[in-house]
């Protein structure tokens, strides 16, 4: 496609645990494309060096992950609504000329994944509920609201940080104490986990799903381990539910599309390389 050697990668502090170098790796692979893409140990006292150096060395863009989601919206030249909505950003891209352009691709990732083992399944059928009130719900509730999701119940441990995004995202959001969760857990077409509860080294996720509709989409974002309890008990419940996997693929397809001018797929063999030991 080009005699420039394309070069991108993601920065965050750990970085050697991301699966993202495998999964690029794997597509620039299966697409021929002469181009690299590279894990890189940046601390938060060299984030502002590193992006302003790294479209100098050539690259293209990268993705970010923690701790720098909400720091690189201050660095960057120009931010996405959507990055800007959510507080935080997981693909940069640099421009001709240098420039660093924010953008937030994890709802992308998150309906992607939801559509592509449902099928017919929309965000407008009925309420969401939702656990949890960081980074991931706040991209999961923007992509459910765009979508026209009717109403997302909004819970979370520490009820203060549910309130404050209530208030950024409005009226359909509404918030519901841990202990209520019987209370709406009937009326949804939809429940998706967002916090770490039930991941590998992490406390259980107990909640109450007796009164679950086996009509209900169940999605937990987890995906250490990749069949978590919630899924396994819902499943026995009669639902259908979706692993986290696929968010985590589908989030990283419009920034290979972007810095390697391949829109990549998404399937099964793409997951069985990620998920390989």
């Amino acid at each position: 496609m080009t005699d420039k050697l394309l070069l991108a990668g993601v920065i965050g502090d750990p970085i050697a645990h991301s699966r993202s170098p495998r999964l690029h790796g794997h597509w620039l692979e299966r697409y021929g494309i002469e181009g690299h893409y590279v894990p890189l140990h940046v601390t938060r006292e060299r984030l502002h060096d590193t992006l302003r150096l790294l479209p100098e060395l050539g690259f293209s863009g990268i993705n970010v992950t923690i701790p720098h989601k909400e720091a690189v919206l201050q660095i960057a030249d120009s931010v996405t609504d959507r990055a800007a909505l959510i507080g935080a950003a997981n693909t940069l891209t640099f421009t001709a000329s240098g420039k660093l352009q924010a953008d937030n691709t994890d709802g992308v990732g998150f309906l992607e994944n939801i559509k592509q083992y449902t099928h017919d399944w929309s965000a407008s059928e009925g309420p969401a509920l939702v656990l949890g009130a960081g980074g991931a719900a706040r991209a999961v509730v923007s992509a459910l609201l765009t979508e026209g999701c009717p109403q997302i119940y909004l819970v979370n441990r520490t009820r203060a940080r549910a309130d404050a995004l209530r208030e950024n995202f409005g009226a359909r959001i509404v918030v519901v104490d841990w202990t209520r969760i019987p209370d709406v857990l009937g009326d949804c077409a939809l429940l998706v986990n967002t916090t770490s509860l039930g991941m590998v080294g992490k406390q259980p996720l107990h909640i109450d799903l007796d009164r679950l509709n086996p009509q209900t989409v169940v999605n937990d974002i987890v995906y250490t381990p990749l069949r978590t309890e919630l899924l396994d008990e819902a499943q026995a419940r009669g639902c259908h539910t979706v692993d986290g996997l696929g968010m985590l693929l589908h989030q990283a397809a419009p920034g290979f599309e972007r810095w390697f001018g391949v829109k990549p797929e998404v399937d099964d063999r793409l997951r069985r390389v990620v998920l390989a030991k």
